[in-house]
C-alpha cells in the first residue's frame, strides 16, 4: 500500500507542476502532507517535517550563503572577462550561444558544486539570451544536462557516496568511468549544438553590433507557442520562460541574473531608470564595480572553492565566511552593505523557502517508509534471470530512483541491496558502483535537488517548463553513458 501511495505522491506532485495547476513550493508542501494523512500518519507529520528540515537546513544555509558571496563577485565584477570572453566566441549566434553555455557549465563544474555552476552560467548568458529572445529553458536544460554529468566527479557526491556504501575507493569506480562520462559531456555539446541550430533557424543570426543596436521586442510570448518574428513560429515549443519575455526594470543583479549590482541604485543611471536592454551585466561603469579588488576577490573565491573541494570546513561554514568577507572588503559602508544584500534577497527567499518546502517532501517520503517500499518493490521486480546483467540493471534503474530519490536515498539505501543481488550472480561491486552514476544527468533536474531552484529562479523559468523540456535530453544523455559503460566493457 506504501509503494502505491508513494508512487502516487510523486506523480500527483509532477502533474500539478508541469500543467502548473500549483506552484512548486505549493505542491511540495500540501500534497506530502495530504498523502501523510491519507496513510494514516497524519500525527507524525510535524516529527517528519522537522527531521526533514533538519536534514536540509546546512543545504538551506549553503544557498543562501552562496546566493550572497556570488552575486556580490558578480556585483564587483569576478566574471565580467568570463561574459566578454563567451560574448567573444558567441558572436551573437544562437548556435554559438547555447554550445557556449554547454562548455561553460561543464567547465564551472569542475568545483563539484552544482549551485555555483548555475549562479555563474545563468549570470553570464541570460542577458545574451534575453536581448536575442532565445527560449530560456534551452539555457536551462543545456546547463543542468551538463552538470549532472560533470557531477560525477569524485568531490562532487554521487561517486563518494558509492564508494562509502559499498566500501570501494572512490578513484577505482571514477577511473575507468571518464571514457564513459566523456562520451556523455560529448552527448551534450552536441545537443546544444543541435538546440543551438533549431534557435538560429527560429531567430537568425545577428552580428553583436546588430544585438545591441535592436530594440527589445515588448510582446509576451508563451510558453508552449514559441516566439513569432519576422514571420517565423518557434521550434523549440518554449518561446520564454513563463511566458514572459520582456525585461524588468530595476531588476536586482542576482535576480534577473544580469550580475549588474546597480539597477536598484537610481544614481547608477543618469535618467534615473535602469537601461533595460538586457545586457546590464556587461555595463563598464555601474556603481557596484571594484576594479582595484579584482585579484583580491579572484583569490578569495579560489581560495574558498579549494577550501570546499578539500573538505577543510563544512560548506555552509565556508559561504558564510566568504559572504561575510566579501560584503565587508568590498563595501565596507553599511548603507552599501544593506543595498547589496536586499539586492539578493529575492534569490535567497525564494531558493530557501524551496528548499525547506522540499523538507517536507522528502520528510514525508522517508518518515513514512513510502521510499523504503518503492525501493524494495523496484529492486523485487528484477527478474532472476536479469542477474548476470544487475550492472546494467541498476544503470538503467539509477535513471527513475536518483530523480524520484536523493542521492542519500539510493546510494546508501537502495545500492547496497542492488550490489548484493549482483554479486549472487558474480557481478563486482565496482560494476555497481559505476552503473549507478548514469542517472546523474537526470539527477541535477529532480525536484529534490535544491541547486536547480537556483538554475530555474535566476533564469526566471517555470520549474515545470524546466521539467517538460529538460527530462528527455537528460535521459538520452544518462542512456549515452549507460551505453558508452556497457560497450567500452566498464560495467
Amino acid at each position: 500500500m506504501l509503494t502505491i501511495l508513494g508512487f502516487a505522491m510523486i506523480a500527483t506532485f509532477l502533474v500539478l507542476i508541469m500543467t502548473k495547476k500549483m506552484s512548486p513550493i505549493a505542491a511540495l508542501v500540501l500534497i506530502p502532507a495530504l498523502f501523510c494523512v491519507a496513510v494514516g500518519q497524519g500525527a507524525q507529520l510535524g516529527d517528519y517535517v522537522i527531521e526533514g528540515v533538519g536534514n536540509l537546513a546546512p543545504t538551506a544555509a549553503m544557498l543562501m550563503f552562496a546566493i550572497v558571496y556570488f552575486g556580490v563577485m558578480i556585483d564587483v565584477g569576478l566574471f565580467d572577462p568570463i561574459v566578454r570572453g563567451i560574448l567573444k566566441f558567441c558572436r551573437a549566434d544562437p548556435m554559438r550561444i547555447v554550445v557556449g553555455t554547454a562548455v561553460l557549465a561543464a567547465i564551472v563544474s569542475l568545483d563539484g558544486d552544482g549551485s555555483t555552476t548555475f549562479m555563474i552560467t545563468v549570470s553570464a548568458m541570460y542577458p545574451l539570451y534575453k536581448r536575442l529572445k532565445m527560449s530560456l529553458v534551452v539555457m536551462t536544460g543545456v546547463a543542468a544536462t551538463a552538470n549532472g554529468v560533470m557531477n560525477t566527479l569524485p568531490w562532487g557526491g554521487p561517486t563518494a557516496r558509492a564508494a562509502t556504501a559499498l566500501k570501494l575507493d572512490a578513484s577505482e569506480i571514477f577511473v575507468p568511468m571518464i571514457p564513459a562520462l566523456a562520451m556523455g559531456l560529448l552527448a551534450v555539446f552536441v545537443l546544444a549544438y543541435v538546440l543551438g541550430l533549431r534557435e538560429r533557424k527560429r531567430l537568425g543570426m545577428l552580428t553583436l553590433d546588430e544585438a545591441l543596436a535592436r530594440e527589445p521586442e515588448q510582446e509576451t510570448v508563451s510558453t508552449g507557442a514559441g516566439s513569432t518574428r519576422g514571420g517565423s513560429t518557434g521550434g523549440t515549443g518554449t518561446g520564454g520562460a513563463g511566458g514572459e519575455d520582456r525585461l524588468r526594470k530595476g531588476a536586482s543583479a542576482s535576480g534577473g541574473g544580469t550580475g549588474t549590482g546597480a539597477d536598484a541604485d537610481p544614481a547608477a543611471d543618469p535618467a534615473g531608470e535602469a537601461d533595460d536592454d538586457g545586457f546590464q551585466g556587461l555595463d563598464p561603469n555601474r556603481s557596484t564595480l571594484r576594479p582595484k579588488l579584482y585579484w583580491f576577490n579572484a583569490g578569495l573565491t579560489a581560495a574558498l572553492l579549494t577550501a570546499m573541494i578539500m573538505e577543510l570546513m563544512p560548506i555552509p561554514v565556508l559561504f558564510l565566511l566568504g559572504a561575510a568577507l566579501a560584503l565587508t572588503v568590498n563595501f565596507p559602508h553599511m548603507p552599501d552593505q544593506r543595498a547589496r544584500i536586499a539586492a539578493h534577497a529575492d534569490n535567497v527567499l525564494n531558493v530557501s523557502g524551496m528548499v525547506f518546502a522540499a523538507a517536507v517532501f522528502t520528510g514525508v517520503l522517508t518518515g513514512t517508509g513510502m521510499v523504503e517500499n518503492m525501493a524494495d518493490w523496484v529492486v523485487g521486480a528484477v527478474p532472476d534471470a536479469m542477474g548476470p546483467h544487475m550492472a546494467i540493471v541498476t544503470g538503467l534503474l539509477s535513471l527513475p530512483l536518483t530523480y524520484f530519490m536523493s542521492n542519500d536515498g539510493f546510494y546508501f539505501g537502495v545500492l547496497p541491496v542492488l550490489a548484493e543481488a549482483g554479486a549472487a550472480h558474480g557481478v563486482s561491486p565496482l560494476e555497481i558502483a559505476r552503473a549507478s552514476l548514469a542517472g546523474q544527468a537526470l539527477h541535477m533536474s529532480s525536484p529534490l535537488v535544491p541547486a536547480v531552484y537556483v538554475l530555474v529562479g535566476m533564469a526566471k523559468v517555470e520549474f515545470g517548463d524546466h521539467t517538460r523540456f529538460t527530462v528527455k535530453w537528460a535521459v538520452l544523455t544518462s542512456l549515452v553513458v549507460l551505453g558508452a559503460g556497457i560497450l567500452f566493457g566498464i560495467m
